[in-house]
């Protein structure tokens, strides 16, 4: 049985080699994730040189995802290790400086964004190593902010801060995310990833730059903030997909709510028909070890169970010792988990093309069809066949490889073969033919198939056909005799 829910693993010094992402892809994973957190623009063009290269051998499409910085915010410089106690002053200055120790009890340092302090009140809370140090803010003015720990830790050079109590609002977009929206249009890629969203015009603008970089990306946001939750529903109608991002939600909420908050979300996106990835710690313990803990496995059951398109893999797959046993692991579960899946819902109807995909999962689900053919122009229409959730898997056969690798992350769909735009007829009997030729269908089961007319506009799907032996006759005729006037 192939696996419905997808995988996106990420690439770093522990995979980023060929045969190591061949057996990768071999093992499950369905597209790859470039982290523009590190490294520079030859370290990621070797990768992806990599991943098509694999594609090739494999005869797998894999996504290429890239996941931009985003204006994280850090601590500046620090003269030396802070070691850290509970009652210590930090005082947070709006000038740029080396921090410094001032005396036993009280620190000076600085931010990468100080504009965030002027937004800051009494009683808000400050996290620092990306939450494992708290404080709260005793004094707020225009020129500094201080704040007394309430735990211990150890603070070091550029740490990581949140500010889950502030509504910070700065731009998603750095001078460095625009070099490497630019590398990811000039390359290719197939997804972007947008950190730190907060509402849905952060979306619409990382949209404007790629229409002006020619870019065919698809935008994930990934939810990471609690005015991102606020918004949800926004982001998710401004997006083409969403990532669950729980490490620093974690952070931004409570921690006992992001359970909710992710089946809120995964909900919520395949209502809407967007893909949703669920990220951060899924198997994070076999980044040393062999096996995977148990409540890890059932943290990716019931993110699967839940409903989410794909897991994700960070360190365990790019710095991780074991980096093919942690995908084989994730593969298995989720084979095994998708046994007792909750296949055939019927969702919400939101337009025609939503009713049309209704219409097919039922049908194909009352004849027991072995599979559902959908010739799609955008993916849109095979995703919103996916979010009913059909037992059986959905071939999708689009006009351009953007939209076929767009699939790749898309619940149950795999994309099959790239067809140019044609007569809906002949369309349908080219693919068929090929379908049976390449052995993705054979002439004793029966399919469903769906389409567009005219073929390649958007929202246009409104054929469906029962396709079985005869059928598959019949066209393997109708190409013969067109193959025969072209020779003519």
């Amino acid at each position: 049985m192939n696996k419905k829910t997808k995988i996106l693993a990420t690439i770093g010094p522990a995979s980023d080699n060929l045969d190591t992402i061949i057996e990768l892809a071999k093992s499950g994973v369905n597209a790859f994730r470039m982290n523009f957190s590190h490294g520079d623009h030859a370290y990621h063009k070797s990768n992806l040189d990599k991943i098509k290269e694999a594609e090739k051998i494999t005869g797998k499409r894999l996504g290429i995802f890239q996941d931009i910085s985003g204006p994280k915010v850090r601590v500046g410089k620090l003269e030396e290790m802070f070691s850290l106690h509970a009652g210590d002053t930090l005082t947070f200055i709006k000038d740029e400086i080396v921090g410094k120790k001032i005396d036993e009890k009280s620190y000076k340092l600085s931010i990468n964004h100080p504009e965030i302090l002027s937004l800051m009140k009494e009683g808000e809370f400050i996290y620092l190593c990306d939450g494992a140090i708290r404080a709260k803010v005793i004094k707020a003015s225009d020129d500094e902010i201080v704040a007394t720990l309430e735990n211990s830790g150890i603070l070091t050079s550029n740490k990581g801060v949140n500010f889950p109590n502030t509504r910070i609002d700065i731009d998603v977009i750095t001078q460095k995310d625009m070099k490497d929206l630019e590398w990811g249009a000039k390359n290719g890629v197939h997804f972007v990833a947008v950190s730190f969203v907060q509402k849905a015009s952060d979306v619409l603008r990382v949209r404007r730059i790629l229409d002006e970089l020619g870019s065919k990306a698809r935008i994930f946001a990934k939810i990471e903030k609690f005015d991102a939750v606020e918004n949800i529903d926004d982001i998710i109608e401004a997006s083409d997909g969403i990532m669950v991002a729980r490490g620093d939600l974690g952070i931004e909420v409570p921690y006992y709510e992001v359970p909710n908050i992710q089946k809120m979300i995964i909900k919520k996106a395949n209502a809407k028909a967007r893909p949703v990835i669920t990220a951060t710690q899924m198997m994070l313990s076999m980044t040393e070890n062999e096996r995977a803990t148990r409540a890890e496995i059932s943290d990716v059951a019931n993110a699967v169970l839940d409903g989410t398109d794909a897991v994700m893999l960070s360190e365990e797959s790019a710095v991780g010792k074991h980096p093919a046993q942690v995908v084989k692991a994730m593969t298995n579960t989720i084979k095994e988990i998708e046994k007792i899946y909750p296949y055939n819902r019927n969702m919400e109807c939101f337009d025609e093309t939503d009713m049309v995909a209704n219409s097919t999962v039922s049908l194909a689900t009352n004849i027991k069809a072995t599979a559902i053919l959908s010739i799609t122009g955008s993916g849109r229409s095979a995703i919103k066949m996916a979010r009913n959730r059909p037992c059986m898997p959905i071939y999708g056969v689009s006009h351009d490889e953007e939209t076929a690798h767009f699939l790749t992350l898309a619940w149950g769909v795999k994309p099959i073969m790239v067809k140019e735009k044609k007569d809906v007829d002949f369309l349908i009997a080219d693919t068929i033919v090929e379908a049976y030729n390449k052995g993705f269908i054979d002439e004793n089961q029966t399919y469903i198939m769906t389409a567009g007319f005219p073929t390649g506009i958007a929202g246009s799907t409104n054929y469906i056909r029962i396709i079985k032996k005869d059928q598959i006759d019949y066209y393997k005729d109708v190409v013969r005799i067109k193959e025969s006037i072209k020779v003519r």
